[in-house]
């Protein structure tokens, strides 16, 4: 009997990012969430409900491994989340919605926490490219101060589009696979 390989990792981001969406879209089981109705004006002019714990998602990948996505709170305010979520996670995904730039500076506070706590590989979705209003993911990646040593890759996506999930997925992965091949 085979043994399946559980891989870990974390999708963070600001609020509305499509954290939830992201995971609800890729994944082959139903989406555990834990959503409540928004609270403030500002939150409700945005969307009725909210992550306040996590989401969690499955994707067999092959007959030996699955991912296991976990999706955090985007609220500063459950960031005792974050510190949770990201124990064991061998790669996080930060998505950003490319289409609001005032969440930039959020997103990026949140790349900095999980680097300085889970210096994991890490790639930035910029999520919502479906739009005509969207950044460019090079544009995200310099608003974000994304440089090139960083090592973490801006890529583009839409929640709402497998394929797109599929590719951020990947690149995620396969940026695992050659860390761990040069660790050992």
């Amino acid at each position: 009997m085979k043994v399946i390989k559980k891989i870990k990792i974390v999708v963070a981001g600001p609020f509305a990012a499509g954290k939830t969406q992201f995971i609800n879209t890729i994944s082959e089981i139903k989406t555990v969430k834990t959503e409540r109705r928004t609270l403030t004006a500002e939150e409700k002019s945005v969307k009725e409900y909210t992550t306040v714990a996590m989401d969690f998602g499955k994707i067999r990948i092959d007959d030996e491994h699955e991912l296991y996505l976990f999706g955090t709170p985007g609220q500063s305010r459950f960031d005792f989340m974050w510190e949770i979520l990201g124990e064991g996670a061998l790669g996080i995904i930060i998505l950003v919605d490319s289409t609001d730039p005032s969440t930039f500076h959020e997103a990026r506070r949140i790349i900095n926490f999980f680097q300085s706590r889970f210096p994991v590989p890490t790639v930035v979705g910029a999520n919502k490219q479906d739009l005509p209003n969207a950044w460019t993911p090079k544009d995200v990646a310099t608003a974000l101060d994304i440089d090139e040593e960083e090592g973490i890759p801006v890529l583009p996506l839409s929640a709402l589009d497998k394929e797109s999930i599929k590719r951020t997925l990947l690149t995620l992965l396969e940026i695992i696979k050659q860390e761990l091949t040069s660790q050992g």
